[in-house]
């Protein structure tokens, strides 16, 4: 069993960023500038936006932070995108999710340049995928492939069982996964809550990917000896033995499947770390395409 290093690789890929953003300083060349916009003060959302900023930071970034009060109207949230959308000298915008309930994200998302959506949610970067065309890659499931090309993990011909359907993780990772790329070329069975014999099809699976956000869903009686597991699941647990008082577990049961793993990611230190990652590298592709 190998552990697949988020943090690791999140570092190689932010240094190989560095070193990119200090050429193009020498060049003369523009710096790409990064827009967040949080809506509200929720506490993981918080901590989500945070570490992009200072992400970008560390690699030579511009980097802006928008935050708007909760009771902020869909409106004048739209109006702020629209005045990011026409400002030059913002190379890509990202709206941290969740929203409050009676902001729309689906007018959020579609209100965003297409140019700058970093984040990969809008139709055009979707389109563009389903294609195989270049475009913004959804950050998680980006992250995860670049996490496979860096451990050399060979996808052709594998089953690969994607548990979630959600359009942030589960369906485009099945599209990721099952295109003629490497990583990919696996075939692809997408599971979520009507699935009725997702035991079954999870031992199957030479690669399961878990994105349902049910903390420890995946077990060792679900997993056949050699799969590689793949855990995008984070969620806070109360755990009074703690002293923040919660515990971080993955959609995994950790320690009951990694022995049974050929390859495992950690939660924290898995996934995560990549998100960020790749979310810099559609930042610097957005600032590189333009300028």
């Amino acid at each position: 069993m190998q552990i697949l290093d988020g943090n690791l690789v999140s570092q190689a890929t932010r240094d190989e960023l560095k070193i990119k953003v200090a050429q193009r300083v020498a060049e003369g060349k523009k710096v790409p500038h990064l827009a967040a916009i949080l809506v509200g003060t929720n506490g993981a959302s918080e901590t989500y936006v945070g570490s992009k900023v200072r992400t970008c930071e560390e690699i030579g970034f511009k980097s802006t932070l928008i935050r708007l009060e909760e009771s902020i109207s869909e409106f004048k949230l739209l109006g702020v995108i629209e005045e990011l959308n026409n400002d030059p000298d913002i190379d890509g915008i990202l709206v941290q999710l969740p929203l409050p309930k009676h902001i729309s994200d689906e007018k959020v998302i579609n209100t965003i340049d297409a140019s700058k959506d970093v984040d990969g949610f809008h139709p055009v970067s979707v389109g563009k995928m389903v294609q195989g065309l270049p475009t913004f890659i959804p950050a998680t499931p980006h992250g995860v492939m670049l996490m496979l090309a860096h451990y050399k993990i060979d996808t052709k011909g594998k089953h690969a069982v994607v548990i979630g359907r959600s359009n942030i993780v589960g369906r485009p990772m099945s599209i990721l996964l099952s295109a003629g790329t490497n990583p990919g070329n696996c075939t692809v069975t997408i599971c979520h809550s009507h699935t009725k014999n997702l035991k079954e099809l999870c031992l199957q699976a030479d690669i399961i990917v878990a994105a349902l956000g049910k903390p420890e869903f995946v077990t060792a009686d679900m997993v056949k000896e050699g799969a590689i597991i793949i855990d995008v699941g984070i969620t806070r647990v109360e755990d009074p033995t703690k002293k923040r008082g919660y515990s971080i577990k993955g959609d995994v049961k950790f320690d009951e499947v990694a022995p049974k793993a050929s390859y495992i990611t950690p939660v924290p230190g898995g996934v995560g770390p990549m998100t960020i990652a790749a979310l810099m590298k559609n930042t610097f592709h957005a600032c590189s395409e333009k300028n």
